[in-house]
C-alpha cells in the first residue's frame, strides 16, 4: 500500500511522533521516582544498591535514551510513511520476536539468554497491552480508515505496543549499560509504561476524531463450512469425543519450560541428579511438559478449520496414543523423522485433500483412517513397532504422490524445461546477428519464440542420435534458414534481388512448416504467421504493416508445451488462464470484506514450495491440490488432486492464477507444524502472565 494516497494517515505519523518526544521524557522521570521509591523501600543492602545503580544510571544516560528511543521510531514511522509497510525493526540487534511469527523452531534455536529475553518482553508486552486494551482498540479503528479501509485491521496500526517496545529494546541495545541495569528498567519501567501509551493512544484518538476520522466497522466473520461454531450443539457422533476431553485441567507451559524440554536441559537434570527425590521430581517435570504440549497440539490440530469435522473426531481418538508417546518419548513431536510425528503429519497432509465429505476419495481416507485408529489400540511396548507398520502402509498408498499418471508428468516436464531453458540459448544466439534487429516485429518475435523452439528440439533430438551426419542434422538446416528468411521479410532489401526472392521462397517455407510441424505447432497459428510473411514479402503491403499487426495469432507465451506434453501432464496454458473466470462464491461475498482482503494481499506473494496445498480453479472445476513437484528451474510446477488428476503450470501461469485470486494458499507447510507454533505462542503468553 502507498501510504502517500492517505494523506490524513501521514499527517497522524508525524503528530504521533510529536507527541513522542512528550511523553518519552515523562516516561523516564516517572522511571526514575520508580526506582527512588523501590531504592528507599529495599529490605536489603544489595536490593538498595541495585536500584540506586539503576537510578543513577538512568541519570546520566535519560538525554541518550531520549534521543535512541525517538531515533528508532522516527526511522520506523519514516519507512511506514514511504509506503514500505508497518512498523519494522531497523538496524541493529536483532528485533524480538513478534507472538504471531514465533515458531518451535525458532525456539528451539534460541540459547539461554535470548529465551530469557523473549520471556521478560512477553511479560511486558502483557502488562502494556491491559493497560491500552480500550484506547488501542478506538485507534486501530480510525488508523484503518484513515489508510483507506472500511473493515477494521491492526495491521493499519505501526504504533502497536509491540511495534513501541520493540524500538524501545533497540534503543536501549544501543547503550553501553550493565545487563542488571537494562533488566531493571524494563521491569519498572512497564507500568508508567503502558499508562503513558494509554494517555498518548487517547491523544491520538482525540485528534482524528477532530480531523473527522469516523472509526472503520469490524468484520464480522461467518462460521467456515465443516467446523461449527459451537461443537456442543453439532450433529452427535457416536465416536466423538468433547473437544474440553484434551484439557488436562492444569497448564504450566511457559516459553522457559518449553524451551528447556526442547534442548533436553530438563531431561539431563533428572538424569544428572543425584538425589533419587530430585530425580524422579524432574523426571515428573519432563513427562508433564510433554503430555500438556501433545494435548494443547492435538487441540489446535482439531481446532483447524481446514479439516472437516469427521476428520476432527478421528483425530480427537489419537489422544490416548499420543499421550503414552509423550510420557516415553518427551520429544518425538520436535523430531521430523519420528515415525509417530511422520504418522500425524501424514494423517493431517492427506486429510488437506478435501474440501467436502462428497469428495471423491474422502470416504476411502476416512476407512483408512479408521483403521489407523483401530491398529494402535494395542499395549505401550508394542505401540512404536504397530506406528512403524502403519506409516509404511500410508506413505505406499498415498492417493496424491503415488499416482500412475505423475511420474510422467514430472518426466515430461523436466523435458519441457530442458528444451526452454534451451530454447532461451538458442533465442540469444539469433539476436546476436547483425541481420536480427533490422527485420520486421513478426519476425523477430517468432524466431525468439517458436523458431526458437523448433531449433531446441532439433538439438535434443540430435544429441539423442547420433547416426545423422551433421550436414543432414535438422538443427542446422533450421539455423541456415534464418539468413533468407530474415532477407525476404525486409521489402527494401528483397526487392533489389527479385529472382533470388522468387528462388528462395519455396524452399524457405517448405523448411519452416516441417520446422513447426516438429514441434506440433498449432496450425492456426503456423498459417497466420505464414501470411504475415507472404504480406512482407509483397511491396503492396509493406508500407501498412507495423510490428503490432504482425504479431496476430501468434503464440508468443514464455514456454511451448507441445499438445501430447500437455496431455500428459495435465499442462494449463498461460495464454488460456486469462480467459477462464476466477472462483464462483458459494455465498455472496461482503464488499468491504472484498475491499478488506485486497488491502491485505498488496505485497508480493512468497513463492510456493513442494507440499504447500491450494485451492486452484480450473474452467468450471474448484480442485484442491498438492503440488508436488517444482522443476530445478523453478520454472515448471506439477499439482495433484486426490482423485488422480495432474495439473502442470509455468512460473508465468502460476502467478497469473494468483493475481486472479484463482489460485489461493490453504496449507504452506504442516497443519502439526502450525499447531506446534501455536502451542509456543501459547507458552510466550504464559511466560508473559507469569
Amino acid at each position: 500500500m502507498n501510504a502517500h494516497a492517505h494523506p490524513v494517515f501521514d499527517a497522524c505519523l508525524k503528530e504521533a511522533l510529536a507527541l513522542s518526544a512528550e511523553w518519552v521524557p515523562r516516561w523516564l522521570a516517572a522511571l526514575g521516582n520508580a526506582l527512588l521509591e523501590k531504592e528507599a523501600s529495599a529490605v536489603g543492602a544489595s536490593e538498595q544498591r541495585s536500584a540506586g545503580q539503576a537510578r543513577a544510571t538512568l541519570a546520566a544516560y535519560q538525554q541518550r535514551v531520549t534521543e535512541h528511543f525517538l531515533s528508532a521510531l522516527s526511522q520506523s514511522l519514516g519507512s511506514v510513511a514511504d509506503g514500505e509497510g508497518d512498523l519494522t525493526p531497523v538496524s541493529g540487534r536483532t528485533p524480538p520476536p513478534r507472538l504471531d511469527t514465533l515458531s518451535l523452531d525458532d525456539l528451539e534455536l534460541m540459547d539461554h539468554q535470548q529465551v530469557q529475553h523473549t520471556v521478560e518482553l512477553a511479560r511486558i508486552q502483557q502488562v502494556v497491552k491491559m493497560a491500552v486494551e480500550e484506547e488501542l482498540v478506538m485507534l486501530d479503528a480510525r488508523l484503518s480508515t484513515a489508510r483507506g479501509l472500511t473493515v477494521v485491521s491492526s495491521k493499519a496500526n505501526p504504533l502497536h505496543p509491540e511495534a513501541i517496545i520493540g524500538a524501545l529494546i533497540r534503543a536501549l541495545s544501543k547503550l553501553h549499560i550493565d545487563e542488571e541495569v537494562r533488566v531493571q528498567w524494563l521491569h519498572i519501567g512497564t507500568l508508567p509504561l503502558g499508562q503513558e501509551l494509554r494517555r498518548f493512544y487517547r491523544q491520538l484518538v482525540d485528534l482524528l476524531d477532530r480531523w473527522g476520522v469516523q472509526p472503520a466497522g469490524y468484520k464480522v466473520v461467518q462460521t467456515p463450512v465443516g467446523k461449527p461454531a459451537d461443537r456442543g450443539a453439532s450433529r452427535p457422533r457416536g465416536d466423538s469425543l468433547p473437544v474440553e476431553a484434551l484439557s488436562d485441567g492444569n497448564e504450566l507451559l511457559t516459553l522457559d519450560h518449553l524451551h528447556q524440554l526442547l534442548v533436553g536441559n530438563v531431561a539431563r537434570g533428572a538424569a544428572d541428579a543425584s538425589d533419587p527425590a530430585q530425580a524422579q521430581e524432574a523426571d515428573g517435570m519432563v513427562r508433564s511438559l510433554a503430555v500438556e504440549v501433545v494435548a494443547l497440539m492435538l487441540r489446535r490440530i482439531v481446532d483447524d478449520p481446514r479439516l472437516l469435522a469427521p476428520v476432527r473426531d478421528m483425530m480427537l481418538r489419537l489422544k490416548p496414543m499420543l499421550l503414552e508417546l509423550a510420557r516415553n518419548d518427551p520429544r518425538f513431536f520436535t523430531d521430523r523423522s519420528n515415525p509417530a510425528r511422520r504418522l500425524l503429519d501424514v494423517l493431517t497432509e492427506r486429510a488437506l485433500a478435501f474440501k467436502s465429505e462428497r469428495d471423491s476419495g474422502f470416504q476411502a481416507y476416512m476407512q483408512q483412517l479408521r483403521k489407523v485408529v483401530q491398529d494402535l489400540q494395542v499395549p505401550a511396548s508394542q505401540l512404536s513397532q504397530r506406528i512403524s507398520e502403519l506409516l509404511a502402509r500410508l506413505v505406499r498408498t498415498d492417493p496424491v504422490t503415488q499416482a500412475p499418471a505423475r511420474g510422467l508428468a514430472m518426466q515430461t516436464l523436466m523435458k519441457v524445461e530442458q528444451r526452454n531453458l534451451l530454447a532461451e540459448r538458442v533465442a540469444t544466439e539469433i539476436q546476436a546477428r547483425n541481420d536480427f534487429a533490422r527485420a520486421p516485429g513478426v519476425v523477430r518475435r517468432f524466431l525468439t519464440g517458436p523458431w526458437a523452439q523448433v531449433v531446441a528440439q532439433a538439438r535434443i533430438q540430435a544429441k539423442a542420435a547420433d547416426s545423422l551426419s551433421p550436414g543432414d542434422a535438422p538443427a542446422l538446416r533450421y539455423m541456415d534458414a534464418l539468413p533468407d528468411l530474415l532477407w525476404s521479410s525486409q521489402h527494401e532489401l528483397a526487392s533489389l534481388n527479385r529472382p533470388r526472392l522468387i528462388k528462395v521462397i519455396p524452399g524457405l517455407l517448405r523448411t519452416l512448416r516441417e520446422g513447426l510441424e516438429s514441434i506440433d505447432y498449432p496450425r492456426a497459428q503456423a498459417d497466420s504467421f505464414f501470411q504475415a510473411l507472404m504480406e512482407l514479402q509483397e511491396p503492396a503491403y509493406a508500407a501498412r504493416r507495423d510490428d503490432e499487426a504482425d504479431m496476430r495469432g501468434l503464440d508468443m507465451s514464455d514456454t511451448w508445451v507441445h499438445p501430447a506434453e500437455a496431455r500428459d501432464s495435465g499442462f494449463m496454458d498461460d495464454l488460456q488462464i486469462e480467459s477462464q473466470p476466477g472462483f464462483q462464491d458459494t455465498e455472496p461475498m461482503d464488499p468491504e470484506w472484498l475491499r478488506q482482503r485486497q488491502t491485505e494481499t498488496t505485497a508480493k506473494p512468497r513463492p510456493l514450495t513442494v507440499g504447500t496445498w491450494v485451492d486452484l480453479r480450473d474452467g468450471g472445476e474448484d480442485l484442491r491440490c498438492q503440488l508436488t513437484w517444482a522443476s530445478p528451474h523453478g520454472t515448471m510446477f506439477l499439482f495433484n488432486a486426490a482423485n488422480g488428476r495432474s495439473i502442470s503450470l509455468t512460473l508465468r501461469g502460476l502467478e497469473r492464477l494468483r493475481e486472479l485470486g484463482r489460485l489461493t494458499v490453504v496449507a504452506d507447510h504442516g497443519l502439526v507444524d502450525d499447531a506446534l507454533d501455536e502451542v509456543t505462542r501459547q507458552a510466550f503468553l504464559n511466560s508473559g502472565r507469569r
